[in-house]
């Protein structure tokens, strides 16, 4: 039976894009939680009562100020292409789906102002046909994610080898977010106040417009280099994404076997025994590429996209990396998982040189290069054979143990999924812009538990009434 107060939403709201079909909201409650075995166990029941898809702001603030007045909680939601849980109702309740906040509705040299709803490939689209410009940065999940999903769910992605992380300075211009108040309030956020409400998956306020930065848009040439040494792989990847004069827009690497396990397309090209550089160059770049490949003769380029005679198209280089690395794996082999790790950048070849050491086989490395603060910095999305959830957390530990930070995916909390601390801003945000919990409640332990001691893994009190 419905809940008084459920029904009265969905009454309130009959007027607007209400679902209430149980598959069709189930679908619509979940995300791409299962990467995780962990989250699969504890978030497999979790659904939402209804879904709501607002055309516009008015809309939305609707949506918010009458789930408000009636205590119905409400979780936002793009493609739900993330994988942590965070599109994932734990407490029920409402779906505010963006999907038809869809517009781009500016470009401007080096900017575009779009809604939260738009699909990423969309942008980039759009932005090409108009002024030949492309977003900086992108998730490997560029073709189904959004862009509201990618600010408020991601951290980097393709990209990030060359402009860093989301919330590093200048990545973000402006978030127009809608608050959940009794009378909702529509906030202008730009500058450090940003950090409020980027990646704080919807807990603090919704938002339904973004202005981003652009950059020119090439016909990146995509291509896979081997080599029989994997440190040697990680060196030509560190040492080509420290080349100021070359414009890369990808360096991934592979430790062995997993070009030839997990990538069905590059399989029939590669050795058991080949480490694999997946890289995006700008055409312009490609003479500068060669002659720095020259350098390493042991590297080995056995695909360009402009130059190739597979049989089989492989694709974008970058759906071989980032998360689309570990999906591809799973459709392989259901036991695998991952990790995400900080390996820096102080060094980070030696210290992914340590951990894999320690691992292999049982954690394959995938390392992605990136920047930090000007420097090249490497972080892994590690494959984990996956035996239990006790081994699991060894593995964490041990990581810890040996200077590898842990961003844990198995963790659907912003802290745990985190380096394990309260972001005081969110939490601020939250308390003004939230005050009665509801957005995507059991996401921010700081508000429920603010004395938790992270010594296990935290389950939400709410949680298994929403899963029953």
């Amino acid at each position: 039976m419905t809940a008084p107060h459920i029904a009265a939403a969905i009454e309130a709201l009959s007027h607007l894009d209400v679902e209430t079909n149980p598959a069709a909201v189930k679908s619509k409650s979940r995300d791409f939680f299962w990467y995780s075995p962990v989250l699969k166990d504890r978030l497999d029941g979790v659904v939402a009562d209804f879904v709501v898809s607002p055309k516009s702001e008015a809309e939305v603030i609707e949506v918010l100020k009458t789930c408000y007045d009636l205590g119905v909680p409400v979780t936002t939601r793009g493609a739900g292409t993330g994988n942590y849980g965070q599109a994932m109702p734990l407490a029920g309740g409402c779906i505010l789906h963006l999907h038809k906040m869809a517009a781009v509705k500016e470009i401007h040299p080096g900017r575009v102002i779009v809604e939260p709803g738009c699909l990423l490939k969309d942008i980039d689209a759009a932005c090409k046909a108009d002024s030949g410009q492309e977003i900086r940065m992108f998730s490997s999940t560029w073709a189904t994610a959004t862009i509201g999903g990618f600010i408020a769910g991601g951290s980097g992605g393709v990209g990030s080898v060359r402009w860093g992380s989301l919330r590093d300075v200048g990545n973000i211009i402006r978030l127009r977010v809608v608050t959940m108040e009794q009378t909702p309030r529509v906030i202008e956020i730009t500058g450090d106040d940003l950090h409020r409400v980027s990646h704080a998956y919807g807990t603090n306020g919704i938002i339904t417009e973004i202005e981003i930065p652009l950059a020119p848009a090439y016909e990146w040439i995509d291509l896979f280099v081997t080599f029989k040494d994997f440190k040697e792989a990680l060196h030509y990847s560190y040492d080509l994404a420290a080349c100021d004069g070359l414009l890369i827009k990808l360096a991934t690497v592979f430790e062995a076997p997993i070009s030839k396990d997990y990538f069905q397309r590059v399989a029939p090209y590669v050795d058991a025994d080949d480490a694999m550089v997946a890289l995006m160059v700008a055409p312009h770049a490609m003479p500068g590429f060669e002659t720095f490949t020259k350098g390493f003769p042991n590297a080995k380029v056995i695909y360009r996209s402009d130059d190739h005679d597979w049989a089989r198209h492989p694709g974008h280089a970058f759906e071989y990396g980032w998360n689309h690395t570990t999906l591809r794996a799973l459709k392989v082999d259901p036991t695998i998982t991952y990790l995400q790790v900080g390996y820096g950048a102080d060094d980070p070849i030696a210290l992914v040189e340590k951990i894999r050491g320690i691992f292999s086989p049982e954690v394959l490395q995938h390392v992605e290069v990136t920047r930090q603060q000007g420097r090249v910095a490497m972080g892994g999305l590690s494959l984990v054979k996956y035996t239990t959830e006790a081994r699991l957390d060894e593995i964490v530990a041990l990581h810890e143990d040996n200077g590898a930070m842990i961003f844990n995916p198995h963790r659907y909390t912003l802290e745990e999924g985190g380096r394990q601390s309260t972001d005081e801003r969110q939490l601020a945000f939250k308390r003004e812009a939230d005050p009665k919990g509801l957005l995507n409640p059991g996401k921010m332990i700081a508000w429920d538990d603010p004395d938790w001691s992270y010594d296990g893994m935290y389950a939400w009190p709410g949680l298994t009434k929403a899963a029953e």
